[in-house]
Formats: structure tokens, sequence, C-alpha cells
């Protein structure tokens, strides 16, 4: 019996197929953030493009966290600048202790301190030191730039202690190297946590008379410092006003106020344009 003919194929128009994603609302803010907005959706979870991404920044906080430390690298472009640097140590002597003992981070190791205490020149300005903390990553992609920037900013009358380059430090430890050198004020320039927007961000904070024992309320800190945010060239300059400003008033934390950027703009100058000004 011979097969009915099948009936013709149906026109499929041009325009047909699957249907275009409308864009994200959000989406156009993305421009101006790296803040994870606009990610979209694909049923009750996010696309596979916003998957792979939110991995893929995970994984670069971790490596962040994990990186090492080019203590040498930062010493030698200090040095080579005319600023001469010590090495030292906290109590934490491996990563994995310094991730679990964030206590011993604070505490600077008794060869460091007879090294740090025998520094001649004494009483010191100003000591400075720039250390690892979360984010090797961070103060090895930036860390000498902003102290080179700091440290030629500040008055030349200044007596200014040797750069500490501190391994395995938090945040606390500039309070016993301050103390060790006789300085009148510590500032730490350090990796702050990484996170899922940024792995490279460096903190300052600033101490008015260091010592062990000073609470967080008594420093100042300027954090966001890489070049998606703070830029590193900005953030010396913003940072020796901050330093003088505490030199000047005898303090610092809750006491002292951050107004660099309206006082510059009382003065008829410009504030510094931080990386996402129009201005830039």
């Amino acid at each position: 019996m011979p097969s009915p003919e099948k009936p013709p194929a149906a026109a499929v128009p041009a325009e047909a197929g699957p249907a275009r994603t409308a864009e994200h609302p959000l989406s156009r803010l993305r421009e101006f953030t790296e803040a994870r907005i606009g990610l979209g959706r694909s049923g009750a979870g996010l696309p596979t493009a916003a998957r792979l991404d939110f991995a893929e920044a995970h994984a670069r906080a971790r490596d962040a966290v994990h990186s090492a430390f080019e203590a040498a690298a930062i010493a030698a472009e200090l040095d080579a600048a005319g600023h001469p640097t010590l090495c030292v140590a906290s109590e934490a002597e491996t990563r994995a202790t310094y991730l679990r003992r964030p206590d011993l981070g604070r505490r600077l190791s008794s060869r460091s301190r007879e090294t740090l205490e025998a520094v001649p020149g004494a009483p010191f300005d100003l000591a400075v030191v720039v250390a690892d903390g979360l984010s090797a990553t961070a103060v090895n992609g930036h860390g000498a730039t902003v102290a080179l920037g700091l440290l030629a900013a500040l008055p030349p009358s200044w007596n200014i202690a040797p750069v500490v380059i501190a391994e395995g430090a938090r945040v606390a430890l500039a309070d016993p190297i301050g103390e060790a050198l006789s300085a009148r004020l510590a500032l730490i320039l350090i990796g702050e946590r990484p996170g899922l927007s940024a792995a490279n961000s460096l903190g300052a904070y600033l101490t008015f008379g260091p010592r062990p024992g000073r609470a967080d309320a008594e420093r100042n800190c300027v954090s966001n410092i890489r070049p998606g945010g703070l830029r590193p060239e900005v953030a010396g300059r913003k940072l020796a006003d901050l330093v003088v400003r505490a030199a000047e008033l005898g303090r610092s934390g809750t006491a002292l106020k951050d107004d660099a950027d309206d006082r510059l703009e009382v003065a008829g100058a410009a504030a510094p344009a931080l990386s996402g000004d129009a201005s830039g």
C-alpha cells in the first residue's frame, strides 16, 4: 500500500529562532563600577558566564592571600630611590600560622625588635612600614609606588626612619615597630583582605604615638588604593597630607578628620582625582 505523502513543511520566517535576551537594566551601570551588579538570571540561578566570572574572581582572591611577598624587590626599588630599608618579621613564622593566628601577626619577633632598636638616628618623626598583609599581590604591585609618593611629599626637615619591610604582618604590627624605632608616627601600607571585585587593594593605617595596645579607633585608614580605586600615585600625596596634619595636631584616629580634599578646594587647588572621576 503506497504511503501517504507527507504534507509540505511550513515555511519558517527568516527572523524566527531563539528569542534575543533582553539587556539587563543595570548592565550599563557595570561600565562605571566593578561591583557585581546586573548579572542576569537563568531560571532560578545565574547565567553560565556570571557563574564562571564568580569562580574566577574567587580564585584570584585565594591566590592573592597565598601569593609570595616580593620583599627583596620592594626593598631594591626603595633603596634605588635613596630610601634605606630594613626587613623584619612578625611572630607568625609561616603563612599557615599567620592565617590561623592573627595575634601572632601583630607581634614583632624578638630578633626584629633588636634590629630596630639598634637603628641609629632615633627618635624619628615617622616610621613607614610596607607589609604583606592578606594580599601580597597588592603590595607587590603598588606598595613601593605609594611609599615613594608619600616620602617625596613629606617636609624635607623631617627625620624619617628607614622604611621597614614587614612579613607576616597584621595592621597592629606597626605599633611595636614604631615603638622600637622611637617614632612619633607610624604608617603601615598593607595588603587588604581580597574581595570578589578586587584582589589587589592596598590599605594605609596611620597611628600617632605607636605602641602595643593601641585601639583601632586610634588609627586613620585610607583604603582601596589600587589602579581601579584611589590611584597609587595620588594616594602618596593624600597620605602625606594626613601624616602632616596628625603631627601638627598631635593625634590620629577618630580625633583626626581626613579633610585633605576639602582644604585643597578651599585653597583653590583641584582635589586629587580618583580613577573613576571624569577629570581623571
